[in-house]
């Protein structure tokens, strides 16, 4: 090899030595949690207003929970990283509260306070692929380290605008990602949409979740949906299946 090769084949060293040190630099920085956790929850208008206001309040009530904050709290690290999206069409998925470390009552009071205080807007369509995309990535560029990647979807009714679900899967499977659905079963007609003739529980469990131990926690009405995403948030947080008796749901009438 010439002097001038050698020389080239040195610097490509340097170069490829500098970014796995770079790269190392990057995954120290990163912060270890026991779960990363996407709330993506729908407020297209299908769900109608007062709806879409007791979700947002049913998660807010949920978050400051003592039964979520002993199963944060009971995990090897003890803490989780979580982020709230409400989305809608293809492209509107908005943080109502960034990536928050979560690991004491406070944290979780501070988390659910900034969820209920967060503008409240709307979108037409309902994209649950283009909502799961969207967890992906905020999971795949986030600043977080986790044995357990989770993407909770809530929704109200089937897909009917953006990324075809099977694409979305794909992504979430390739980045090891479980996404559980929360479907909200209702009888009245939202704003623009009349109820949807399917059978919701059974369309989540076929076309919405995907992954290891992925599960869906139906909701039918008010008490019950305050109940389910209480429930859904311990079994996602301590890594259960639903099953067993229900939780003390007592300090969930409401938010804080």
């Amino acid at each position: 090899m010439t002097h001038l090769g050698n020389c080239v084949s040195a610097a490509l060293a340097a170069v490829c030595v500098t970014g796995l040190a770079a790269n190392a630099a990057a995954q120290d920085a990163r912060t270890d949690v026991d779960v990363e956790l996407v709330l993506a929850v729908d407020i297209s208008y299908s769900v109608d207003e007062e709806e879409a206001h007791r979700q947002r309040e049913g998660y807010v009530a949920a978050l400051a929970h003592e039964d979520v904050i002993r199963s944060i709290q009971g995990g090897p690290l003890g803490r989780i990283a979580v982020t709230y999206v409400e989305w809608a069409d293809t492209g509107f998925q908005r943080a109502a509260a960034d990536w928050t470390v979560i690991a004491s009552e406070d944290d979780a009071l501070d988390f659910a306070a900034r969820v209920a205080s967060a503008p409240f807007e709307r979108g037409h369509y309902t994209a649950i692929g283009s909502a799961i995309a969207d967890g992906v990535r905020r999971i795949d560029e986030n600043d977080f380290n986790a044995p357990r990647l989770i993407i909770d979807i809530s929704g109200d009714g089937p897909q009917n605008q953006g990324l075809p679900l099977d694409s979305a899967h794909a992504l979430a499977d390739q980045s090891n990602i479980v996404v559980n659905g929360l479907p909200v079963i209702s009888a009245s007609e939202g704003r623009w949409v009349r109820p949807v003739e399917v059978n919701l529980e059974g369309y989540f469990r076929e076309n919405v979740i995907t992954g290891p131990g992925a599960f869906v926690l139906p909701a039918r009405t008010e008490d019950e949906f305050r109940v389910a995403i209480l429930r859904k948030l311990v079994l996602e947080i301590a890594g259960a299946m639903p099953s067993g008796p229900e939780l003390d749901v007592s300090g969930l009438g409401r938010a804080p």
